[in-house]
């Protein structure tokens, strides 16, 4: 009996003799972490437990709330997983309002968006632009439409008028990181704008196209010529619903050609029109009149409405999308799950409304709703401020569930660790999994903000404080 009760103790002082040198060593690492120069007037934020039974393993400032930028993304698709279900998929109606007689729709043919934010994306091949125009057509076929003597209206209106939260800045919102989420959103809002450098720095560039071909917009550019290799440097600034864009900034000189990639101001406008010239080439024909539930509201008319209801395209099912929402840190995903949670419990789409159901859930769980102080779904915002407890509390949480995998597989792996990463100015994080060489897994997440320099400095100096857990 003596023997085993040694047998025991020896092993749990092991345990803590281990646990004690892990603690220790990360404390030696974040000290020297700390008094970088780089960091003199920054704050960083590092909380680490063990992933098996829930112990603090590490510690300093984890109550503190820092802007966390791109790893929200984690708290918002965990929130996803649980709200709506790994099954969920976003649909956009297609209906009429008046009967079909011998081919011809007597009235108006509809799209009511539901908000998908993968309608037009090219991840998917069921998604595509062809794809999704090739299923509105077969559509009509099925139903014997060959002319529509009405219009095309569609209603982008669910995600409400404004699809940009508060917070964003002025710099973001006309890139292609900054396309706010709508009712109807098109090809992730996303254009390409193809520039031509001049020979030698300083020359101003000229634009060659964009890509789509945007309706109603017009680019001023004022983007000049960079030294080689020097990146891309080109902004572009435009407001939602605008006429006009203003890009600045460099792009390097060499090559025929560079590319930027934009927020599209109106992607509905830009889905009607596209879908208006398919119809021509399908001999489809219809008044060639498109209207916006959008423009309709501005201008304050009435709207018609659907009463008849032909068929809906479905999404990908959401833990498909959340793979390429952390994968690809796409910021467009998050505002539109953001505003999913609205619609599922208020049926109207609103940022304000998703973040309040957010902290609710989160409340419920036991998380002191103040830890949660955000703006947005994706961590853009530079106003977000979140705790490295509440976010190691969150993925902790997740590993209980079984959805877990699909979440933990969407994660990128970055210096060897499944963690998402997060970048706005003068902000990094990291956050995740890592299970160590002896077997132990840990949950982590780490912030730092207000450093100087570069970021790539920043990186390679949290990686060495994270390599202690390997």
């Amino acid at each position: 009996m003596k023997k085993v009760f040694l047998f025991i103790f020896g092993s749990l002082l092991a345990g803590c003799v281990s646990a004690q040198s892990i603690t220790q060593k990360l404390q030696q690492a974040f000290q020297q972490f700390e008094s970088d120069s780089q960091l003199k007037h920054a704050i960083s934020s590092f909380y680490v437990i063990d992933a098996g039974n829930g112990q603090v393993v590490f510690d300093k400032n984890s109550a503190i709330g820092l802007s966390p930028a791109s790893t929200q993304k984690i708290i918002t698709s965990v929130t996803a997983f649980e709200l709506l279900g790994k099954d969920y998929r976003y649909k956009t109606y297609i209906g009429y309002d008046i009967g079909i007689e011998k081919g011809e729709l007597k009235g108006n043919l509809y799209f009511e968006g539901g908000g998908d934010p993968t309608l037009g994306s090219r991840r998917w091949e069921s998604t595509t632009e062809l794809s999704v125009f090739k299923f509105i057509s077969g559509v009509l076929r099925r139903n014997a439409i060959k002319k529509i003597k009405g219009d095309i209206w569609v209603n982008d209106i669910q995600f409400g008028i404004n699809p940009v939260p508060d917070g964003w800045i002025w710099e973001d919102i006309g890139n292609y990181y900054g396309a706010g989420a709508r009712g109807l959103n098109w090809c992730e809002n996303q254009y390409d704008l193809f520039l031509k450098p001049g020979q030698v720095p300083g020359q101003i560039t000229e634009v060659i196209k964009t890509d789509p071909k945007l309706i109603d917009y017009k680019i001023r550019n004022f983007i000049t010529t960079g030294e080689k290799g020097s990146g891309d440097n080109g902004y572009i600034y435009s407001a939602p619903y605008s006429n006009n864009g203003l890009a600045t900034g460099t792009i390097p000189a060499g090559g025929d050609s560079f590319i930027i990639s934009g927020a599209v101001p109106n992607p509905s406008k830009q889905f009607a029109s596209s879908l208006a010239q398919f119809f021509k080439k399908e001999k489809i024909s219809f008044s060639n009149k498109v209207k916006l539930y959008s423009d309709s509201m501005f201008e304050k008319k009435g709207v018609r409405k659907m009463m008849l209801l032909l068929d809906s395209i479905q999404s990908p099912s959401l833990d498909s999308i959340n793979y390429w929402f952390l994968k690809k840190s796409i910021n467009l995903y998050g505002e539109a799950l953001l505003k999913t949670f609205s619609i599922k419990k208020y049926y109207f789409g609103n940022t304000d409304s998703g973040v309040v159901i957010l902290k609710k859930f989160w409340k419920d769980k036991g998380l002191d709703e103040n830890e949660l102080n955000i703006y947005d779904g994706s961590g853009l915002s530079p106003l977000n401020r979140i705790t490295t407890h509440a976010q190691v509390e969150i993925l902790k949480y997740a590993k209980t569930k079984d959805w877990f995998q699909y979440f933990y597989n969407a994660l990128p792996e970055y210096n060897g660790m499944k963690m998402k990463s997060g970048t706005i100015s003068d902000v990094k994080g990291f956050c995740g999994y890592h299970k160590a060489k002896d077997g132990k897994e840990y949950i982590f997440s780490f912030l730092v903000n207000n450093y100087s320099g570069k970021t790539s400095g920043v990186v390679n100096k949290m990686y060495k404080v994270l390599d202690v857990l390997k």
